[in-house]
Parts: C-alpha cells; sequence; structure tokens
C-alpha cells in the first residue's frame, strides 16, 4: 500500500515538473482582442548577428475580414503609401505589403487580382504560394495555397481576391527555400495548423532558408508561408485597443549604419485587416 501510495506520488511530482518545465506555448501570446493576438519570439540568428527578434500577429479570420488595397484599383488614384497610411486612411486595424512589385511602382510581380481588377493578369511560373481570400461561392476561409498542389487558375476561379507571392514554406510544414548567402529584413504572410492568418516580420537581417527552419521550429504551428517584402520596403503595422505595433525593415547596410531605423516607407498594395460586423459585441 505504501509503495502504491510512493508511486502516485512520484507520478504527480513528474507531472508538475514537466508543467513547468514546458509551459504551454499559448502564454507566447499576447491578446490584443477576441482572436487578434500578438507575440514577440526570439531565436538564435546565423551569420554572427546576434539574436532574430520576430514579431508575429495572429488573425482568426472567423473574426476578421482581410483586404487588398491597390493604388492601381482605387479611385480617385491614392498612389503608393506607407502601411501606417493604408491602415489610418482605409480604418484597418493592421496592415503589410501585399507583394514585391515591379518597376512601375504598383504593379505586383506574381499574379495579383481582387474581384473585376486585375493588377497583375500574369502568372510567375516561378511563384509556387497564393494566398486567396473573399471565395465567390461558399463561406471557405482566407488560405494559402501551394500552386504546385493546386493550379493558380483553378484557385482563381474559386475566388474573388488572389495574390501570388513566392513561397517560403510548404504545406505542411517543409521548408522549400534553399540555403543562400543574401540576408535582408522580411515581411511574410503564415498559415496555422488551425487555420489562423499571421502576419510575420523580422527586422533582424537573415536568409530566406535560416527563417524557414526558425519559423518550423518556434511554437507557432505554423504549416505555410509566403515571402511578402525583404530589406527596407517590408514594413508591419497595426494599432487597436491600446497596442501599436511598428515594424519596418532595413537593409543589411541601413541595419549597420542605423539600428534604430523604423520609418515606413510607402507601398501600392497592402493586405489590411478589419473585424467582422458580426464578430463586434
Amino acid at each position: 500500500m505504501k509503495a502504491r501510495i510512493l508511486l502516485c506520488l512520484l507520478s504527480s511530482l513528474i507531472l508538475f515538473t514537466s508543467a513547468i518545465a514546458a509551459p504551454a506555448s499559448e502564454e507566447r501570446w499576447k491578446q490584443i482582442d477576441d482572436g487578434l493576438h500578438y507575440g514577440v519570439f526570439e531565436a538564435p540568428a546565423p551569420h554572427g548577428v546576434g539574436k532574430a527578434r520576430l514579431v508575429v500577429v495572429r488573425i482568426d479570420p472567423g473574426l476578421y475580414e482581410f483586404h487588398l488595397l491597390a493604388a492601381s484599383e482605387l479611385r480617385p488614384p491614392t498612389g503608393s503609401l506607407t502601411v501606417k497610411e493604408w491602415a489610418d486612411k482605409y480604418r484597418l486595424l493592421a496592415a503589410v505589403n501585399a507583394g514585391m512589385f515591379q518597376e512601375d511602382m504598383k504593379t505586383n510581380v506574381g499574379y495579383m487580382k481582387n474581384y473585376a481588377h486585375l493588377n497583375n493578369p500574369r502568372i510567375h511560373r516561378k511563384y509556387a504560394s497564393a494566398f486567396a481570400f473573399n471565395h465567390k461561392t461558399a463561406e471557405a476561409p482566407p488560405t494559402i495555397w501551394d500552386t504546385d498542389t493546386k493550379q493558380l487558375k483553378q484557385i482563381s476561379g474559386e475566388y474573388h481576391t488572389v495574390i501570388q507571392n513566392l513561397r517560403l514554406i510548404k504545406r505542411p510544414g517543409l521548408n522549400r527555400w534553399p540555403p543562400q548567402e543574401k540576408r535582408w529584413s522580411e515581411a511574410a504572410l503564415g498559415q496555422d495548423e488551425a487555420g489562423n492568418l499571421l502576419f510575420i516580420f523580422s527586422k533582424s537581417p537573415m536568409s530566406m532558408h535560416d527563417l524557414g527552419n526558425i519559423l518550423l521550429k518556434l511554437p507557432l504551428g505554423i504549416v505555410c508561408a509566403q515571402h511578402l517584402e525583404g530589406g527596407a520596403l517590408a514594413s508591419l503595422y497595426l494599432r487597436h485597443r491600446g497596442v501599436e505595433i511598428r515594424e519596418a525593415g532595413a537593409s543589411e547596410l541601413v541595419m549597420a549604419v542605423n539600428r534604430a531605423n523604423d520609418g515606413f516607407l510607402p507601398i501600392p498594395n497592402a493586405i489590411g485587416i478589419r473585424k467582422k460586423k458580426s464578430a463586434n459585441p
């Protein structure tokens, strides 16, 4: 009997110790609003740049709607704005780059459409990730698709809004960016195993291969991700319920000269979020 009691006490002690040693990953997130959280994560960064600091905003698509804002679509013409200006002008809770753009300063490098507006009608044959939302016929949630699994023409036929970009992580959590020496600040879009969308930002310059490995190791539950923008143009802004996040990228040269640099640069296309009216109390 004593041995049985001792065994029970020992088992309880092991479980208690394990709970202390491995806190729930949810404790890493800070709630801004229902279905809207952010976390600041640190991971060792390669090439002697110290620790990489990543800011991640987690968004429940059941409570928040996504919007694509393109300067080429808006009337009267808006021109490029910073992410903060996009958010302020169009009443967005948060905004991030929609993707890299061409020399005309308005056209996305990959395919991009928003309902009847075609910002770029050409499918980029090397870009294997597409963020799609505003489904045409069903209450389907926003999804990041792998275009080697589901063709972009099919995706475009099902959704009103489609943004094609370079792929970082393929479902179900495979790093697809090869090793390289080039490093930059990064704005990325990810999706976790629960379907939440992730606005991801790293001011610390690193290779995209290393970033992919770090994201997969962090307690994010990430299953896929696409590259949005790198360097000084990469940007993320959020302001809601007393929380303000301002993240602007920098090239390695700018980081070396001014590590406190936080100035936003204008961009022609942005992804923003608003809280759904049905989610408001």
